[in-house]
């Protein structure tokens, strides 16, 4: 059964390895085969990975998007969950929980849930700046 997306006029969409922008009327079209996808309000750009959670966003993205180059993201993942986990070991928990998914090949879902990851580090950051 295909895919079927409703692009707003001008909204941005990933498929595979195009970069794609919808025209001026919204548009509907269907995706017939296993691809990666991702809508516009779920990609990251490098540039806009300001912390090292949004970080591990755009290197999960790449997974996602470039599957050729998986073990040097995986090398580049890796690296900055230690970093995570040593500066805040209360996201070990969540942190775990997208690498399993990260391991299982997972890797749509594994950014899903590394919203949570980042949610979570900008309260750590505001009750941070809060506290000093």
């Amino acid at each position: 059964m295909p895919l079927k997306l409703t692009l707003k006029p001008h909204e941005r969409i990933v498929i595979g390895k195009a970069f794609v922008t919808n025209g001026d009327n919204t548009t509907k079209i269907f995706i017939e085969n296993k691809v990666p996808i991702l809508r516009q309000k779920d990609i990251l750009l490098e540039n806009e990975a300001k912390s090292i959670c949004e970080q591990i966003y755009f290197i999960i993205q790449m997974m996602y998007l470039d599957p050729d180059s998986i073990p040097q993201y995986h090398q580049s993942y890796w690296k900055h969950v230690r970093s995570v986990v040593n500066a805040a070991p209360s996201l070990l928990e969540i942190v775990e929980q997208i690498s399993e998914l990260i391991l299982a090949e997972q890797y749509y879902n594994a950014l899903k849930m590394t919203h949570s990851l980042i949610q979570k580090e900008q309260e750590l950051i505001s009750y941070a700046k809060k506290s000093t």
